[in-house]
């Protein structure tokens, strides 16, 4: 069994910073990549960020300067910093990993439970 349990949502006023955390536990061989998305009300999911375990991150174009997106990977977790936060930030976010399970050689998809962020003054 896998699981990703996201912390650091919140309410934060426009211009703050947030801090997200996603770790990921089970019977975990290796983790070839680790994302966020987000939700807004209304919209699609969309990617905000995605980290390689060989390093590479990539963002989305609303996102770049702002966020930066980190792992560690000998604690399974991903990070997503937020500074600059704007209204249109507001959403929830969902940690997304791509997962080989032990004893097993094909990967699987799994999703955080989502953590609301809200940007507000």
């Amino acid at each position: 069994q896998v699981q990703l349990v996201e912390s650091g949502g919140g309410l934060v006023q426009p211009g703050g910073s947030l801090r997200l955390s996603c770790a990921a536990s089970g019977n975990i061989f290796r983790i070839p990549a680790m994302d966020w998305y987000r939700q807004a009300p209304g919209k699609q999911r969309e990617l905000v960020a995605s980290a390689t375990s060989g390093g590479s991150v990539n963002y989305a174009d609303s996102v770049k300067g702002r966020f930066t997106i980190s792992r560690d990977n000998a604690k399974n977790t991903v990070y997503l910093q937020m500074n600059s936060l704007k209204p249109e930030d507001t959403a929830v976010y969902y940690c997304h990993a791509v997962i080989v399970r032990v004893g097993e050689s094909q990967f699987a998809h799994y999703w955080g439970q989502g953590t609301q962020v809200t940007v507000s003054s």
